[in-house]
């Protein structure tokens, strides 16, 4: 994949732990997650779609009606595992929500165009 950046080095640890069925250190786990959301909302900045990694960040993308509080018209909701899978092109955003991992819903909610982020 051209124009891809190479993964931040927390994206690369957090890898190596999942491989060998390990859990990264938590430090590292967070982040990893902020840094792929910032790339996310780097490349779909907006505010009408909140994408949650709890316990660790939300941040809002993709252009649209701005959402200020409450629950949001477009909420996209995964753990830090699936969310570096589909950054770094692992899993795809079909196969992760075949499975369950990601949870969306409301207009624009499908980051299909948006992932991977990363060359591996």
């Amino acid at each position: 994949m051209t124009g891809f950046p190479s993964p931040p080095a927390e994206i690369a640890a957090c890898q190596a732990a999942y491989a060998t069925g390990d859990k990264p250190e938590r430090t590292t786990e967070k982040a990893a997650v902020k840094a792929i959301l910032a790339e996310l909302a780097a490349r779909a900045p907006g505010h009408s779609v909140e994408v949650r990694v709890p316990p660790y960040a939300a941040v809002q993308v993709i252009p649209g009606v701005r959402h200020r509080r409450g629950t949001p018209p477009a909420l996209v909701q995964l753990d830090a595992r699936t969310l570096i899978a589909l950054a770094t092109g692992t899993l795809t955003w079909a196969q992760a929500h075949e499975a369950g991992a990601v949870r969306a819903s409301g207009e624009r909610s499908d980051l299909t165009a948006y992932f991977p982020l990363y060359r591996t």
